[in-house]
């Protein structure tokens, strides 16, 4: 039996079809699968989608920290906006259609008016944007914020409430992306129809909760004395006062280095250095001196009030049944310019016209360069608020004045967030507490006739290094009242220090009266933010026509791909050569 081999040889153009075909008929076995299992397959599509974007989640949100206005009430003033929560779309501050929505907006946009613009067209919010640094500000745009400070505060019960954030890179990415997706500039309704949709907009949302009132916030007041030599109770008593708090048009930006932290480091310099004169047997003065930290005195002097009323109008307060003068200090932290303001120009004879003669001869004697100046401005009692704490203590018919670098009490340098420790001269702080510390001990040691000797030098010099100390301390928080509740640790610090060089020192305590309370304080002074990017509805509509289209489209291909196959193999079917005899 005869086994026969037969080897069949095609063509090669027979083999490539051969392997196209086989290739088409898979690809349609896939198509075939789909094409049963429409939405399943849809579903399996998705997720590559995903993957391969270019967007990346991380980047759609931005987390940032975000600084409240002041909100509190004076009697029937109600300053800030009660408003304090925000969840809307962020806009520019030129936009067409404001209402419920959080206006974005740098520094140097906003103004007076267009704040009183937002109210009325019911705005939801308005964030402003700071320059990172604030002493490297133009000088135009220092005046500019404090003016601003100034008009937003003057806005009573405001609907629009008001928040800032420093101008981080993010957020300029944020801030561009709201300006420029608005579509006000177009020309055309077309173009402004594909400028919002092809724009990021941003979702505003701040955590946290509604802001309250703070009904039992109390004020605190530290005090301590130094006894002079003698009866205590028949000796004459100086009193040294300052406020520690400060002022701004936000709370926690509020740090007050020369308004008023400088008075308090002069108060703590004094306690130190005079503390070591009543030590010594030889060098103790029979004046008594109490020193006093007052609270709340950026708001019309709280604290102030209440010691006098809790201190000086009590019957059994011996060491306060004469006394000599309250020298008060406020803003001394710079410049070569000192103001004794007074509400009364003391007479010569009287302790306090003392005081003033000794100012006046250390200034001119030992610091030629510092200029000095009485200021006298009458209590204007029409006015609810005081201009100088002085002031508290001259209603009540004592001898007081307060020690300052500021012309008039209307300079925007005490309230503003501008106070800030660059604007220090500590060589200028510790020329002034030493001019004070001077002044004072000439006074109580009555060294009129003694010539021209200076007491605190060497180991009694005022300490720069102390001072530099202090300054850096005190600055490196926010002192708003409301933020300085009676266990805040920088109390304790005051008091501590307090407590080393003086006697008796001691923590008072007030409330305002619930009934009719001169000031209520709010909380929820600095949030958290986060910047959502999204797109606006009409992106919505565009993306859903195209959706729509595509799905229409990939439906079409599946129904009827073996038409499109059949076309596909005949375009692609290599031409037969024609065998010419």
């Amino acid at each position: 039996m005869r086994i026969c081999s037969i080897i069949l040889i095609f063509p090669e153009p027979f083999i490539r079809d051969s392997r196209s075909n086989c290739t088409m008929e898979g690809i349609g076995e896939i198509f075939e699968m789909f094409k049963n299992c429409f939405p399943l397959s849809f579903l399996f599509f998705i997720p590559i989608f995903i993957i391969i974007s270019p967007v990346s989640p991380v980047n759609a949100a931005h987390e940032f920290a975000i600084y409240r206005m002041q909100q509190f009430d004076h009697y029937d003033m109600k300053i800030g906006s009660k408003m304090s929560l925000i969840n809307m779309e962020a806009r520019p501050l030129d936009a067409k259609m404001v209402t419920r929505r959080c206006i974005l907006a740098r520094l140097k946009e906003v103004t007076g008016a267009k704040y009183r613009e937002l109210i009325e067209q019911k705005a939801g919010g308005l964030l402003i944007l700071l320059p990172h640094n604030l002493s490297t500000m133009t000088a135009d745009t220092k005046q500019h914020l404090q003016s601003l400070e100034q008009e937003l505060l003057s806005t009573e019960d405001s609907s629009v409430p008001v928040y800032f954030a420093w101008e981080t890179e993010k957020l300029r990415d944020v801030y561009e992306g709201v300006t420029g997706g608005s579509g006000d500039d177009a020309a055309t309704a077309v173009e402004a129809l594909f400028s919002s949709a092809s724009a990021n907009g941003f979702q505003m949302v701040m955590a946290g909760s509604q802001a309250k009132a703070l009904t039992d916030f109390q004020i605190t007041n530290i005090q301590g004395h130094l006894s002079g030599y003698g009866i205590e109770e028949q000796l004459p008593t100086i009193v040294v006062v300052t406020h520690y708090d400060a002022f701004g048009i936000a709370p926690s930006l509020a740090t007050g280095a020369d308004s008023n932290g400088s008075g308090v480091i002069a108060l703590l310099e004094l306690a130190r250095l005079f503390s070591k004169l009543y030590t010594n047997s030889r060098t103790h003065a029979k004046y008594n001196l109490v020193f006093l930290l007052s609270g709340a005195g950026k708001f019309n002097y709280l604290g102030s009030k209440k010691w006098i009323e809790d201190t000086l109008e009590n019957v059994e307060s011996t060491l306060f049944s004469d006394i000599a003068y309250v020298l008060c200090l406020d803003t001394i932290g710079s410049g070569d310019n000192l103001r004794l303001q007074v509400s009364k120009p003391p007479r010569e004879d009287s302790p306090g016209g003392q005081f003033l003669q000794h100012l006046e001869k250390v200034t001119k004697t030992f610091f030629k360069e510092v200029n000095f100046q009485l200021v006298h401005k009458k209590i204007n009692l029409a006015d609810e608020l005081l201009a100088w704490e002085h002031e508290r203590f001259s209603m009540k018919r004592l001898p007081a004045f307060t020690l300052t670098h500021l012309d008039s009490h209307k300079n925007l340098d005490r309230t503003t967030i501008l106070d800030t420790r660059d604007r220090i001269n500590e060589d200028s702080l510790a020329r002034n507490i030493h001019i004070v510390a001077e002044s004072l001990a000439r006074h109580v040691y009555n060294l009129t006739s003694q010539g021209n000797i200076q007491l605190f030098t060497e180991s009694l010099d005022v300490q720069k290094d102390l001072v530099s100390a202090w300054m850096d301390h005190l600055t490196s928080r926010p002192r708003a009242a409301q933020l300085l509740p009676k266990d805040a640790s920088l109390l304790t610090t005051l008091e501590e220090t307090m407590a080393r060089y003086l006697k008796d020192v001691k923590r008072s305590t007030v409330k305002t009266d619930k009934r009719d309370p001169e000031f209520i304080f709010y909380d929820g002074a600095e949030y958290k933010m986060s910047a959502f990017s999204v797109k606006p509805a009409v992106f919505d509509l565009f993306l859903a026509l195209a959706i729509g289209g595509y799905l229409a489209a990939i439906y079409f291909i599946i129904q009827n791909f073996h038409i499109l196959l059949g076309l596909f193999i005949k375009l692609t079917k290599p031409v037969k050569a024609t065998k010419v005899n």
